[in-house]
């Protein structure tokens, strides 16, 4: 056993030392997380034992991402459980939700293309009490996680999780479709930072030799898909909003844009051209 603060201390320097950025926040979960509280927890604690937290900081100085080590991430004030299955849920996706409500729809059936953890499409019927969802993603293990997130936020009767590839087997129209679909150039996957580039699914990376692939899939199934007077929320990578605009532009739907937080255009807004 030894004391908390000197813990700490140690844990922040490791991870330092490790090019861990945030390295004295990140010892605090590495540390609440271990010994299975949370800060007022861990504050109230004089002493620790090291072996409770060595794995875990081991597993985070090797850069495995936060989220995966602690099992869980919060996005738009909902926790989600995390597995390597899927991408980690991350603040600039919130854009898409903030589209959504200043968009002044009222959508009663939702569509979540690569849902991952569920996080865009659960967060949607969080907002939207009458609302039912269908979450897609083509790995199995990632619907599965959603399903069970949907579970722990109370929403599982009002959301239903499948395995497939897009909307390819869906027949019905929606009012609202989502998706953060792969958008990372296929040349640029081996310059991410090492969390990402090592640990997060390539499948919810690649999107193709010029990061449009998926957009081209998803744009392709809207007029069959999106009710005549819905909307379409897609998640933008930096720079491609001129080139989704185009794609949608030229398979009849008008596209205006919201930046995220750092000014870059995040989320691309579908609808039918009138």
């Amino acid at each position: 056993m030894i004391p908390t603060a000197a813990a700490l201390t140690e844990i922040t320097a490791r991870l330092k030392a490790a090019g861990i950025e945030e390295p004295r926040r990140e010892a605090r979960l590495i540390l609440a997380a271990a010994l299975g509280t949370n800060a007022a927890g861990l504050m109230a604690r004089d002493e620790v034992d090291e072996a409770a937290y060595a794995p875990l900081l081991v597993r985070r100085e090797a850069r495995e991402p936060l989220a995966y080590i602690t099992g869980g991430k919060e996005f738009w004030g909902l926790e989600f459980a995390v597995t390597p299955a899927t991408l980690i849920p991350r603040p600039d996706t919130e854009t898409l939700i903030e589209a959504v409500l200043e968009s002044g729809l009222q959508p009663r059936n939702v569509l979540d293309l690569g849902t991952g953890t569920g996080c865009l499409l659960l967060a949607v019927l969080h907002e939207f009490r009458a609302a039912f969802g269908v979450g897609v993603d083509i790995n199995p293990a990632a619907a599965a996680l959603a399903r069970r997130n949907a579970q722990s936020l109370g929403l599982a009767t009002r959301a239903a999780f499948l395995a497939g590839s897009w909307a390819e087997s869906l027949s019905q129209k929606f009012d609202l479709v989502l998706s953060n679909p792969p958008y990372i150039e296929h040349s640029h996957l081996a310059t991410l930072m090492p969390e990402v580039q090592h640990f997060e699914p390539g499948t919810a990376l690649d999107g193709g030799a010029d990061g449009l692939a998926a957009y081209r899939a998803i744009i392709a199934d809207l007029p069959r898909i999106l009710a005549p007077n819905g909307l379409a929320v897609l998640e933008l990578g930096a720079g491609q909003a001129i080139s989704v605009a185009a794609l949608a532009a030229a398979a009849g739907f008008s596209c205006t844009l919201r930046p995220d937080l750092a000014g870059i255009e995040r989320a691309a807004c579908l609808r039918f051209c009138k």
